[in-house]
């Protein structure tokens, strides 16, 4: 399964790529991965029924973290509906797509990523790792919805999706999270259905009941369930290939999966299965009823998809045998005829350009394959006899007349739901007839449209799936399908065509029933239009979505008013609150305070309070920074002195950054500080900052004071020669110990690179690097670029020491790279230095000397480091061992020797070069790009005066 997923993994990543390259037809090569998930699932038939393929993959070994997979019959039947029905639309999308359509590449990746998050959805067996393949459909989701994103509609229609099931999905976690810890930290689907069966869990229990509930949310929201339901029809606005997966076979049948995986444990829990059932009828109505009223097609099939979202739901949650057999098979059904019409009303937009049922007439005599296809789809939709729908509708009635066998339900309860079935499958059948005649019957309208035709690459398809609606026919291996999968549930499916004289009554009186409601059409519109609502789900979700928006601007307005002393005494007021009073509580803490190891640590910190008070006294910036570096190099003194050279240097070059950065932007705002704050304001900071400091000394003191166990320090020098082959330990514990912090750290310093580069650059980021023309470097003498500057910018001396002290700054920062696995230094100190070293040419030289120094683009560098260092971690893989565990790597070099390294240096130069990278793009941005701007401003200026 780990492959499998990485296969999905590994197309959607080249997706973009291959569409550039092949096109529309990369559609073709990319639904290889879901075939591929589909021949697996058939080749592993006999185990999956046998007992079912259980993998677990260990994640951390010492936390009892891992990823476990279970495929049983029920996964195995998912397998085959979400990856058979992607393939055979992505096979439809190679001909949707017109050749050089934008974003192509885009859709393709996230397409085949959706698939790959739907097969991990079907087949994890841990409820965490499910909320997360959950999560990341709902995300993929969004983007798919919204791939016309610049199409109000489809951003409007995208938004809503993710609202409504990511929230459904927090219910859901929270519910998972319940169950989770009653089981005492077992999180495993199998192991909790199990603690269910036996009795381990008490489903009396009002824990119980209200996580069950909170799990029946999140499939509500997935499957679009009343109250829900209005997401998916104005989901619509997505591309036709979207709505044919995930509309119909894929994201929401995840809510219906995951209430047919959970209810042979959750239906014994009291109220959850009448919930369920009652949500899902009332859905079914709901829908079918809005349907009768669309006249788009794609609408009508939408709403037509809610309503049988709430049959299969009912069914799957009702908590028989009988019953989860007829949703199962209701499932299948809808999955193949649903993306079949909805692939048939893309063809007919293709076609006439329009999808309104309003405009069309004939259309069957211009596609007469099509509208046999669409027909047949449109006749297991209704639930005519011999089709797969009927067979599961079959299954459903047959169930309710003879009872049941749900724990909870009774007679009269069977009766009620087989009354609601009746009504809803009259409608159903009514809406199929609308639909296939909106789409292909002759009306008495002239149709004023161009008909073009349709490829054969979408109509193949249409018409493979459509032929899902004579599965029924093989009703004896449905049969024993879901006999494998309700054994744990009370009652016998059984799954026919031909259930005796009784249900075929009920299902006659269906097909009476709907066959007049298509006849009567237009009095069930006047009626419809009488006693239509005049409220909306829609209309109250956006009044929500409204109202939440400004109380929340409200509140930001209160506690965020673009004043940053405001906003730090909110944080330091809260901190003050919230802790300040347990430290009361706890008095004075035992172990005793030693205040300094040595007199020069009282000078430092002395030193360092006297600068401290110099930079929030200071009225000129300048002299501000100036005393705040002071501060700064103080820290790393005491570090130093503390026996941390590590964290000095590091200190250090940071500290060194910091100011230069500081007096680039400096030289774009006031020598003085705009305004300073009254005698009262500065008495209230004074006092919050002096709590503050007491509150952190306090606070780090009771922590001291608290420890019961050996220091984890103590056991870092053997630890860290013995499993990171090096004997600098702060290194060991970045690039081996925590190394998946670090890697995170470094992906954040390239999204802070982006964002702070964003704040400078008034449009985008050009990539542009001004050098020096070959004239003005003939006339260069110590640098290159140095004769663009005017004469009182330049500065022999720095120009002289630069030239001298750039490669020896390279080359110590080099030096510090490859000694910091066993010396102070490492990738982070070395990058820093090397991106001084630009920064000192930049200083010497301007932008031009920038670009001469350095002609590589910074957002290249930065893109270049992560990748080392994502290739760094990956590195131990070839030998065995776990991604980012530093492994030993000795390579015998003949007459040169032994070169001995480890892995973990691999991504020690990927967080050179990104640091690097960091350093450069900052100076481009505050330094290079301010310096371009204010020569244009001049150079607008100069021309203006001219013109005057």
């Amino acid at each position: 399964m780990l492959a499998l997923l990485g296969l999905h993994l590994v197309a959607a990543l080249c997706a973009p790529l291959a569409v550039r390259y092949l096109g529309r037809n990369a559609f073709l090569l990319l639904s290889l991965a879901p075939i591929s998930a589909v021949m697996w699932a058939l080749f592993h038939t006999q185990q999956a029924f046998a007992g079912g393929i259980d993998t677990t993959i260990v994640w951390v070994r010492d936390l009892n973290l891992s990823i476990d997979f279970r495929i049983d019959a029920l996964s195995w039947l998912m397998i085959l509906v979400v990856s058979g029905v992607g393939a055979i639309v992505m096979i439809y999308a190679a001909r949707y797509f017109s050749p050089g359509a934008s974003g192509m590449g885009r859709f393709a990746g996230i397409f085949v990523g959706f698939a790959g998050a739907m097969l991990g959805v079907v087949t994890v067996d841990h409820t965490i790792m499910l909320y997360v393949f959950w999560e990341l459909t709902s995300i993929l989701s969004f983007l798919l919805i919204g791939h016309h994103h610049d199409r109000g509609p489809a951003r409007g229609a995208a938004r809503q999706a993710l609202l409504i099931t990511s929230t459904g999905a927090l219910a859901m976690f929270a519910g998972f999270v319940m169950l989770g810890q009653l089981r005492g930290g077992s999180y495993r689907i199998s192991e909790l259905i199990e603690a269910f069966i036996n009795g381990t869990i008490d489903p009396q229990r009002p824990l119980v009941i209200v996580a069950g509930l909170l799990i029946a949310v999140g499939a509500f929201t997935k499957s679009a369930q009343v109250p829900f339901h209005f997401w998916l029809p104005g989901a619509m606005a997505a591309p036709t290939p979207v709505s044919a997966y995930l509309h119909a076979a894929a994201m929401v049948k995840a809510g219906v999966y995951l209430v047919a995986r959970l209810a042979p444990g959750l239906s014994l829990v009291a109220g959850w299965s009448a919930v369920v059932v009652t949500v899902g009828f009332v859905t079914a109505l709901v829908g079918a009823y809005r349907a009768m009223r669309q006249f788009d097609l794609k609408l009508i099939l939408a709403f037509g998809t809610v309503s049988q979202l709430g049959l299969m739901m009912a069914a799957v949650g009702m908590g028989s045998a009988g019953a989860m057999a007829a949703g199962l098979v209701l499932l299948i059904a809808h999955s193949l005829f649903k993306s079949s019409l909805f692939l048939t009303v893309g063809a007919v937009e293709s076609s006439t350009g329009t999808r309104d049922l309003r405009d069309l007439s004939g259309l069957w005599r211009y596609h007469p394959v099509l509208a046999g296809a669409a027909a047949l789809a449109a006749l297991s939709m209704a639930g005519i006899p011999i089709t797969t729908g009927y067979v599961g509708k079959e299954t459903l009635v047959t169930t309710l007349m003879e009872g049941s066998a749900a724990p909870w339900a009774t007679s009269t309860t069977d009766i009620t739901l087989l009354v609601v079935l009746v009504i809803s499958s009259m409608l159903s059948l009514a809406y199929a007839w609308r639909f296939w005649w909106g789409a292909f019957g002759d009306k008495r309208i002239h149709m004023d449209v161009t008909v073009k035709p349709v490829a054969r690459g979408m109509t193949v398809p249409i018409a493979f799936l459509s032929l899902g609606a004579l599965i029924g026919l093989a009703f004896p291996a449905l049969d024993k399908l879901t006999a494998h999968i309700t054994q744990n549930l009370p009652g016998t499916p059984h799954v026919a065509l031909w259930s005796g004289w009784g249900p075929a009554g009920i299902t006659a009186l269906i097909i009476l029933g709907g066959v007049l409601l298509a006849r009567f059409r237009p009095r069930v519109a006047r009626f419809q239009r009488r006693i239509a609502p005049r409220g909306s789900m829609v209309a109250f979700y956006s009044w929500t979505v409204r109202e939440l928006e400004l109380v929340s601007a409200r509140i930001t307005s209160l506690l965020q008013r673009g004043s940053l002393p405001y906003d730090l005494s909110v944080i330091f007021v809260s901190l003050i609150v919230l802790c300040g009073y347990p430290l009361m509580r706890m008095g004075l803490p035992t172990k005793s305070l030693l205040l300094w190891d040595n007199t020069f640590q009282a000078v430092i910190v002395a030193i360092g309070i006297i600068a401290a008070v110099i930079t929030v006294r200071a009225r000129r910036r300048l002299k501000a920074v100036l005393a705040l570096a002071a501060v700064g190099m103080m820290v790393t003194l005491l570090f130093a002195v503390q026996g941390a050279p590590d964290l000095a240097l590091t200190q250090l070059v940071v500290e060194a950054v910091s100011l230069i950065v500081f007096i680039l932007v400096l030289r774009k705002l006031p020598q003085y500080f705009s305004d300073r704050p009254l005698a009262s304001s500065r008495w209230w900071r004074m006092a919050v900052g002096i709590i503050v400091g007491l509150l952190v000394v306090f606070g780090g003191w009771h922590a001291m004071s608290s420890r019961v166990h050996s220091p984890v320090s103590e056991l870092m020098p053997a630890e860290a020669l013995e499993f990171g082959n090096g004997m600098n330990i702060v290194n060991v514990i970045l690039v081996d110990m925590r190394a998946w912090d670090t890697v995170g750290e470094v992906s954040v310093l390239l999204v802070t690179a982006t964002g702070v580069a964003s704040l400078i650059y008034v449009q985008s980021r050009s990539g542009r690097i001004d050098r020096p023309s070959p004239e003005v470097k003939s006339k260069a003498q110590m640098l290159p670029a140095v004769a663009t500057l005017r004469p009182q910018d330049r500065s022999v001396v720095l120009e002289v020491a630069t030239r001298a002290l750039f490669p020896t700054m390279l080359m110590i920062s080099v030096w510090l790279l490859l000694i910091g696995h066993n010396d102070p230094g490492g990738g982070f100190a070395g990058g820093v230095v090397a991106g001084l070293a630009f920064v000192l040419r930049y200083l010497a030289g301007g932008r031009y000397e920038l670009g001469e120094a350095m002609p590589i683009p910074p957002g290249q560098l930065l893109g270049f480091g992560l990748f080392v260092a994502a290739a760094g971690g990956a590195a131990p893989l070839l030998f065995g061992n776990s991604v980012l565990q530093s492994t030993a790597v000795d390579i015998h070099l003949g007459v040169l020797g032994d070169l001995h390294f480890t892995t973990a240096m691999v991504l020690d130069v990927g967080v050179y070069i990104l640091v690097l990278g960091l350093v450069i793009d900052l100076v481009s941005a505050l330094g290079a790009e301010i310096d371009r701007q204010s020569g244009d401003a001049k150079a607008r200026l100069k021309s203006r005066k001219k013109v005057r």
